[in-house]
């Protein structure tokens, strides 16, 4: 493939263009508020096999597909009468935004997206540069992020490109997203209903706007190889596999306090002398002892956390670390979605 077109989502032309490489069963990466995902036609099982090609992404783990509106739902699924109240709900109170509903599938969803499951993944993202290209392509799209599997995800044209240029067509760059983690993954059709993955749109946001209560997924059974394949089990959603959003350097994790980073950082020259070390270090934290500082946002600011999160990772890695010690927010709200990234990205390849 010939190297990646950069093109504008502030230009209409390029805005065109993306839409008909879409149309085509291209694959164009683009902004959501959430984090830039790689858009194919999800109706399409040759476009769907092109993102799994593009990113290295192994088959059973599954994609969400986006819509311009709720309108469009019927397209790629269908809800059961019972649940449709349900499913209004959660439509009026969280789309546009970062929330995927998994739904049963309609005959029209290639298995591929689904991993071969029966429910599929679906949001209407809020991002203006996303409507406005699935408007003018008229497709539902398929789009994980658009990064190479399990690695940090991105949250610029800049990311994208720097693990997939040449791989895919184009990028259509509508400049940082805002909230900087993937959008919650929730299953309606059961109760409680169950949270498959947080992020900005919260449990107890979800319970209040349904009245239902929520139940957060433990994915250590799923995660479980298969005794006679020895391979993974498709996944029951996006974003539950046990390493994700891994920046190259080894990750540390630290409850978070400057007085528990400042001793993970004695304790890492002390166990590898010569490793390069880098940290990840909230505004008006002050430590003593070699590292490269990232700054990465005041404590007590969740939005900010999460939204300069995976470009602080990658920033890191820029910078040549082979070590990251990276502090824990407390849990709750938001904060249990960067929780749940740091966790992922942590865990030993």
């Amino acid at each position: 493939m010939a190297q990646t077109l950069h093109l504008d989502a502030s230009n209409p032309d390029d805005l065109l263009r993306a839409a008909d490489l879409l149309r085509a069963g291209r694959l164009v990466a683009f902004a959501t508020e959430t984090v830039y995902g790689l858009g194919a036609n999800a109706l399409s099982s040759d476009a769907v096999a092109g993102i799994f090609a593009a990113k290295q992404r192994p088959s059973w783990d599954p994609l969400i597909v986006h819509l311009a509106s709720a309108e469009q739902l019927s397209i790629v699924a269908n809800v059961p009468s019972h649940l449709a109240s349900r499913i209004h709900a959660l439509a009026k109170a969280f789309w546009p935004g970062p929330l995927t509903l998994l739904l049963p599938r309609s005959d029209a969803i290639p298995d591929a997206v689904t991993a071969g499951r029966e429910l599929v993944g679906v949001r209407v993202p809020a991002h203006p540069a996303a409507h406005a290209l699935l408007a003018a392509s008229g497709l539902p799209i398929a789009a994980p992020s658009a990064n190479l599997f399990g690695h940090t995800s991105p949250t610029t044209a800049a990311h994208v490109l720097a693990d997939l240029d040449g791989r895919i067509d184009a990028v259509l760059d509508a400049g940082p997203t805002t909230i900087g983690v993937e959008s919650t993954v929730l299953d309606p059709t059961q109760t409680p209903m169950v949270l498959y993955r947080p992020g900005a749109a919260t449990a107890e946001q979800i319970s209040a706007a349904t009245g239902i209560a929520v139940e957060v997924f433990l994915p250590a059974a799923e995660a479980a190889m298969s005794a006679q394949t020895q391979q993974p089990q498709s996944m029951p959603s996006p974003g539950v596999g046990i390493r994700h959003y891994a920046p190259r350097a080894r990750m540390v994790l630290v409850e978070g306090s400057a007085a528990a980073v400042q001793q993970a950082l004695q304790e890492a020259h002390a166990g590898a002398p010569d490793a390069a070390i880098g940290v990840l270090l909230p505004h008006g934290w002050v430590i003593e002892g070699t590292a490269v500082i990232e700054h990465w946002g005041r404590w007590d600011d969740p939005d900010v956390l999460a939204a300069t999160l995976f470009a602080s990772l990658r920033a890191l890695d820029d910078r040549g670390v082979t070590l990251i010690l990276c502090p824990l927010p407390e849990a709750g709200g938001l904060a249990d979605a960067i929780r749940d990234r740091l966790h992922k990205a942590a865990r030993p390849a």
